[in-house]
């Protein structure tokens, strides 16, 4: 389901204007990414979250903390692989819905979460 969501949202983002750069980064010391796209100048790293219903809210909301440090993590290894430092990236979540059934649904929710949220978070999680 997971590889079908992503194939989904990568065929949805192109059709709504983003240039599908790479899919399914792993970072060598750690972090992955699920597709590298680019919006015009802006680099997105997109996390790819599908689900066949609701019932248990909405996809993005299984993008954790955790989850959000690892992609930090593949989206830091991809920006230094590049070697240019004036790169405007964000991070965001493609919400993919697969009803039996029904035509997918996409959602792209666009900087769906921040580098300094995450790490306040994590900090203080270390210090409990």
């Amino acid at each position: 389901m997971g590889r079908r969501g992503e194939e989904v949202a990568a065929r949805w983002l192109y059709a709504h204007g983003g240039k599908v750069l790479y899919r399914n980064y792993r970072a060598p010391k750690g972090g992955e990414v699920d597709i590298v796209c680019r919006e015009g100048k802006v680099l997105a790293f997109v996390e790819v979250k599908t689900r066949t219903s609701t019932a248990f809210g909405r996809p993005a909301q299984a993008v954790t903390v955790d989850k959000q440090a690892l992609i930090v993590r593949g989206a830091t290894a991809y920006l230094r692989l590049l070697g240019a430092q004036d790169i405007p990236w964000r991070l965001d979540v493609v919400e993919v819905l697969l009803i039996p059934g029904e035509k997918p649904a996409v959602n792209w929710i666009r900087a769906a979460f921040n580098t300094q949220e995450m790490r306040q978070t994590l900090a203080w999680r270390k210090q409990r």
